[in-house]
Order: C-alpha cells, then structure tokens, then sequence
C-alpha cells in the first residue's frame, strides 16, 4: 500500500519498522518455587510470568495499542535479538522478581510471583508464529505456535548469585520494609 501512495506523499510507514511480520522470537521470563532445579531445570514446575502485550502463552490474543507501545515489552523484544549480556537491564529486572520487588507487578499482565518470589528465575528463548487459520492449534483457540530455541536464554539464577551482579552495577536490591538486617 504505502509504494502505490508514495508518489503522492501522503503516507509514511509508521516508527522503526514498515511492516508487521509474521514471526518473531521472543524471551519468555520464568520462575519456580522449587528449591532444587539442579543445572538443567528438568525437574522444577516453571511458571510464565506475562507482559502485557508480548507474545507469551500461546492461548492469549495478540493485543492491538496504538499510537503508543508498552516500553518493557518493547524492551523484552528488542532483547531478544541480542543476548542478556548486552542487556543489562535484564538482570535487574530479573532481580527485582527474585527480590519480590512490588514496583515490577504494575508493568506486567500477570505475575504468578507477586505474593511470594520465585527461589529461581530463568528466561527462555521462543520462535513464535501466527497459528494458520484452521489448523488444529488455531480450533484450540491458540493464536501462536512456538517453537524453543535450543540454548537457554538466560540461565537459572538465584538471589545468592544474581544480587552481587546488581550491585556491582551500582543498582539496588530491593529490601522489603518488613525484613530485618
């Protein structure tokens, strides 16, 4: 559409990107109660912790925001073409759930952690798609498919061994009002 109007200057392409694609990749933050997840993290029940408009579980519908975007979620997009070494941020983030951090609740849609942190926190690597109109996942009501890229994303990581790491940073680590030193 935008080549056909082009000569008349009436259009443009809207912010960094001309076009929506159909499949992206995205990280998927999650977290476990469990104590002992060992090196792998088979054994632990992870639970998806949601954006409130990124792609996330597979049965939530794509969310339609206009003219602005949610900037976390944005972020999290972004990050995902890189890794959590050149993002930083993704660790305090990540600390702030190990934490219990309040602050963290309001810019997420879901946080299955938000009464009692998480022992460990690790982020996920997805390849996502838009499901095909009629297919099977599509009956089941699912608006993505995605696949798991082979290597983690961000590692399994504790308090013990993140809270040093945001510290050197200079951020930090939320403390909550009723623990005592």
């Amino acid at each position: 559409m935008n080549t056909s109007f082009d000569t008349f200057r009436i259009v443009n392409t809207y912010g960094a990107f001309g076009s929506v694609t159909k499949e992206r990749t995205e990280v998927v933050l999650e977290g476990t109660y469990n104590s002992s997840v060992g090196q792998s993290g088979e054994r632990a029940q992870w639970l998806e912790i949601e954006f409130k408009c990124k792609p996330g579980s597979v049965g939530r519908r794509p969310c339609l925001i206009s003219p602005y975007h949610y900037r976390l979620d944005w972020l999290m997009w972004f990050a995902a073409f890189q890794s959590y070494q050149h993002n930083p941020w993704l660790l305090n983030l990540a600390g702030k759930i190990l934490a219990g951090d309040p602050s963290v609740n309001s810019l997420l849609a879901h946080n299955p952690f938000a009464e009692t942190p998480p022992k460990y926190v690790r982020a996920v690597h997805y390849r996502y798609q838009y499901t095909e109109l009629g297919s099977e996942a599509a009956g089941r009501g699912e608006w993505w498919t995605r696949r798991l890229l082979q290597k983690p994303y961000l590692p399994i990581v504790s308090e013990e061994q993140l809270r040093p790491v945001i510290e050197a940073q200079g951020w930090h680590w939320y403390i909550p009002e009723h623990a005592s030193d």
